[in-house]
Parts: C-alpha cells; sequence; structure tokens
C-alpha cells in the first residue's frame, strides 16, 4: 500500500480543447504546476467538442464524457480524477463507478469558502448559467451559505483575449466587479468566480479582493483538496459512502455505460 505522501498521478479533466481555449490551458498548465506538491503528476484530459455553450444540454453531454473518462482513469492507474469544471458535471455519477477520489471544482470551491466567510456570492461568465449554479447550491444544501448568483455576460473567446493582454484583463476584471458590488452591499463576504477560466484571469492579480472582500481561486484549491483526498484514502482509508447516493452500480453497469458512446 502507498505511503500518503508517495508520488502520485492526477487526472485533471477539462471542458475545453485546445482549438479554442489554447491561452486558458498555457495559464491552466503554470496554476496546476504551481500547486501540486513535488512528486504530484497531473495529466489533462480535454474534451471535444469543448462546453462551448451554456445549457443543461451540453453540461450533460459533457458530464457523461467525463464519467466515462473517471473509469479510464482508474483502469490506467490514477490516484484522483478531477473535474476543473465549475458546473460539477458528471460528478455525482463519477463518484459513484470508481473508487479513486474524485473531486469536482464547484462542490470544493463552495465547501472551502463557508471556511472563509458566512455569506457566500457566485459570479458566473454567462446569464444562463444562474439556473444550473441555483441548482448546483441546493444540491450541496448550501442555500444558506451561499446566497447570492450573479452573472457577467461574456463569451469564451472574451476571456481568452483577458489571458493576452491587459486591456481586455480590465473589461473582466470591471465587469466582475460591477456584479461584486449589488452582492457586498448585501453582505456578502466571500466571492467565487464561478468558472475556472475567469478564476484564472482574476488571479493574474494575487490575492485579489473587493472592497475587502477575498475572491477565492478555486483551481489551486482543487489540486490541494485531490492530493488530500489520496492521501486520506492512502492513510486510513477514507472514501465516499456506498450506502446512499454514491452506491456503485453492479461491474457489468459499467462495462455498458463504456460501450456506448
Amino acid at each position: 500500500m502507498a505511503e500518503p505522501n508517495d508520488a502520485m498521478r492526477l487526472q485533471y479533466q477539462s471542458f475545453t480543447d485546445d482549438k479554442t481555449f489554447g491561452p486558458y490551458l498555457e495559464h491552466l498548465r503554470a496554476a496546476l504546476k504551481r500547486a501540486a506538491d513535488p512528486g504530484t503528476q497531473i495529466d489533462k484530459v480535454l474534451m471535444s467538442p469543448p462546453d462551448g455553450y451554456a445549457h443543461s444540454a451540453v453540461e450533460t453531454r459533457c458530464g457523461y464524457q467525463a464519467m466515462r473518462n473517471a473509469v479510464h482513469a482508474e483502469r490506467a492507474g490514477y490516484d484522483g480524477f478531477v473535474i476543473g469544471h465549475f458546473q460539477d458535471s458528471g460528478l455525482a455519477h463519477a463518484k459513484a463507478l470508481v473508487d479513486i477520489p474524485v473531486v469536482g471544482l464547484g462542490e470544493i470551491s463552495m465547501l472551502h469558502a463557508c471556511t472563509l466567510g458566512q455569506r457566500i456570492g457566485l459570479i458566473t461568465i454567462n446569464p444562463r448559467f444562474i439556473p444550473w449554479h441555483e441548482e448546483q447550491i441546493l444540491k450541496y444544501r448550501l442555500e444558506n451559505r451561499v446566497v447570492g448568483v450573479h452573472a457577467m455576460d461574456f463569451a469564451p473567446g472574451d476571456f481568452m483575449a483577458a489571458f493576452e493582454n491587459d486591456e481586455n484583463f480590465r473589461k473582466v476584471r470591471d465587469a466582475f466587479c460591477e456584479q461584486a458590488a449589488p452582492l457586498i452591499k448585501e453582505g456578502i463576504d466571500v466571492l467565487i468566480p464561478a468558472g475556472g477560466i475567469p478564476m484564472l484571469v482574476l488571479a493574474k492579480e494575487p490575492g485579489f479582493k473587493i472592497d475587502g472582500v477575498p475572491v477565492l481561486e478555486g483551481v489551486s484549491l482543487l489540486v490541494k483538496a485531490a492530493e488530500t483526498a489520496v492521501k486520506l484514502r492512502r492513510l486510513n482509508g477514507t472514501a465516499v459512502s456506498r450506502t446512499g447516493a454514491f452506491a456503485q452500480p453492479p461491474i457489468e453497469v459499467i462495462e455498458e455505460l463504456l460501450k456506448y458512446p
């Protein structure tokens, strides 16, 4: 059995592709390297077509692909599977399918934010995502802590430009601050950019705060949470419960999932 601090391999599921999201993936590669412990190997797996439109139908399609990839990752010997997509599409099902730890960006960001403040607000990239995030909050039973969801109005290409020059970065920053202002006025004391892409854009300003309210950068948090989950599993067998929502299906059901694209 591996010791808790032995080297580990994580697979990072992105919902992007390298054709449309190249600048983001360059920054993501650097962010993952900075966050990882020495000896942690993080391999990204992309999606084609990517999650390019804010709609539940797209999220369902991408979530199904993430579920399959989680099974493939476990069978390839990875120690953990990481869903780097704030909407957490496929996260619950992936936890039910594999025995390795599975960690999602949205869930871990909101849970960790509860340790930083009492009232949490999300700012997503597009208004069409607001209903999805509101369902996430209810699913995680955080409606008394994550109490506001606002939205900017950007397309993926707007964020790619923000990685590449200061003028476009300021446009994103200003739009985020504009949405943050009414949330802060209502008493929000932690802000979360609801997406890995805006998280990394805003991370260009280390320790970013608005009127003293911290803005959570969840990508680094996601890496550390995945490493911790693997270490705890090695240390004392900590794992998801199989008596409720994450009950594992029979192997033939998993094989059927892999058989049909």
